[in-house]
C-alpha cells in the first residue's frame, strides 16, 4: 500500500522512525515534508499536500492512506480535512484507529507526536492500515452525506437553517 506522510517540526523525528517501520512492512512511503528541522515551519502545506495525494491516488485506483503528525495532531487533522475527499481522523488509541476505518472509512489519520510514544503510534498506524471499512449502510449513508455537503453545501432532506 502507498502511505503518504506529513508532519511539522514537532513530529519530524517521530515521522522518520515511523517511515522506516512502514517500509519494513512492505509499504511504499511518500514523505510530504518537512525534510529538515525548522522550529517555525508551517504544517498546513505539508498536510494538505499529503491529503491531496491520498485523494488523488484513491481516485486513480491506487490503494493509499495517509498519516499526518504534529505536537497534538489537531492542526494537522484540520489541515488535511480541508482537502475535498479527505476524511482525516484524530487517533489517540487503538479503538479510535479501528473506528476511523470501520465507521468513517477515514483515508488519513492524525497523531500527536508529543502525546504518544513511537511504539504506540506504530500500533495505531498498523491497526488503521489493517482495518477495512465495514461497509455498513448507516456508515456509508453518513459518509455520503458528508461528501454531498462538501460538493453542494447542502444535505438533501436535512437543510441547515
Amino acid at each position: 500500500m502507498r502511505i503518504h506522510i506529513a508532519t511539522d517540526h514537532a513530529g519530524l523525528e517521530f515521522s522518520e522512525d515511523l517511515q522506516s517501520h512502514l517500509r519494513a512492512a512492505g509499504h511504499e512511503v511518500i514523505d510530504h515534508g518537512p525534510k529538515v528541522y525548522d522550529a517555525v515551519d508551517d504544517y498546513p502545506s505539508f498536510c494538505i499536500n499529503a491529503a491531496r495525494a491520498v485523494v488523488a491516488d484513491q481516485k486513480a485506483g491506487v490503494e493509499a492512506l495517509g498519516i499526518v503528525f504534529g505536537g497534538s495532531g489537531n492542526g494537522e487533522q484540520i489541515a488535511a480535512n480541508k482537502v475535498l475527499g479527505a476524511r482525516a481522523a484524530l487517533v489517540w488509541n487503538v479503538s479510535t484507529a479501528l473506528l476511523a476505518r470501520q465507521h468513517n472509512d477515514a483515508n488519513l489519520i492524525s497523531i500527536g507526536a508529543r502525546q504518544h510514544t513511537v511504539d504506540e503510534a506504530k500500533l495505531f498506524i498498523d491497526t488503521f492500515i489493517n482495518e477495512p471499512f465495514s461497509g455498513e449502510e448507516r456508515h456509508a449513508r453518513r459518509i455520503a452525506q458528508l461528501a454531498e455537503y462538501e460538493a453542494t453545501g447542502a444535505i438533501a432532506g436535512h437543510e441547515i437553517d
